[in-house]
């Protein structure tokens, strides 16, 4: 039997762990069908296995116009998009000036082309097909973006990453002015020090480091207080063309302590 059009769906890109899979876990319990969107094919599979009936994955990136229109096509064989979640992303630090010289131009323009050009590619390629819904409650969709604490405070090492998170920052506004007629809704979530495999990745003097600057709660955020709130997005329509930190009150310094920064490309 085939899927019924009126089968709202929710595409989760980057939601093969961290935040995405929390966002995903969240949105099919409250019966959205789930479409994961991921570069990583064996991460993106085990993940949907693991949310069980009702999600399934496909490989691709954001910032590609072909992957994100095949992305799609498997939304609407699925039913209709009512959800987007943007959670792909990736970061690699790297000083302007290291030891080496000057950042590689090709390593700022991947952070920026993956984390603030995907986003938009995804944003536009998805509010084409929302535009087509039969309103519900006089709204076509939601979309929910990722940036971070580091657009406001970036930190040493940061600059690509940062630049890119405030981008998506600086285009929630606008975007959700651009799309209000057709009855779609642009949020964005500024998270900050996250239990994630971002997190992870860093050293462990570096998470202690960074645990320190911790306020209330001191603890590092749970990807469920992450999916808590797309939840809320989607429920309260008064949140539109909003960037949402979501933090416990930190705020980063400038910089780990020199002798705990993380290695940079050109180190």
């Amino acid at each position: 039997m085939s899927p019924s059009p009126a089968t709202p769906v929710a595409l989760i890109a980057g939601g093969s762990s961290g935040l995405g899979l929390s966002a995903a876990r969240h949105l099919l319990k409250r019966g959205l069908t789930i479409v994961v969107l991921g570069r990583g094919e064996d991460a993106g599979r085990r993940a949907a296995a693991g949310l069980g009936t009702g999600a399934s994955f496909i490989a691709g990136d954001v910032a590609s116009p072909a992957d994100v229109s095949t992305a799609l096509d498997r939304v609407e064989a699925a039913g209709t998009l009512r959800v987007v979640v943007n959670c792909a992303g990736i970061h690699r630090p790297g000083k302007t000036l290291g030891r080496s010289g000057p950042l590689p131009l090709p390593e700022f323009t991947e952070l920026v082309t993956v984390n603030l050009v995907g986003a938009f590619n995804l944003v536009r390629l998805a509010a084409a097909r929302m535009a087509t819904n039969s309103p519900v409650d006089g709204e076509r969709g939601v979309l929910v973006l990722t940036a971070s604490a580091a657009a406001f405070e970036g930190q040493r090492g940061q600059v690509g990453y940062a630049a890119a998170k405030a981008g998506v920052v600086g285009m929630t506004l606008p975007l959700a002015r651009d799309l209000a007629g057709y009855g779609i809704r642009v949020v964005t979530i500024a998270p900050a020090l996250f239990d994630t495999p971002m997190l992870h990745a860093l050293p462990d003097n570096v998470r202690q480091s960074l645990r320190g600057e911790l306020a209330y709660p001191r603890t590092f955020g749970d990807p469920e207080h992450f999916a808590l709130l797309v939840e809320h997005i989607v429920d309260n329509p008064m949140l539109n063309g909003a960037t949402l930190r979501l933090d416990g009150a930190v705020r980063l310094p400038s910089g780990l302590p020199r002798a705990n920064q993380p290695p940079t490309p050109a180190s």
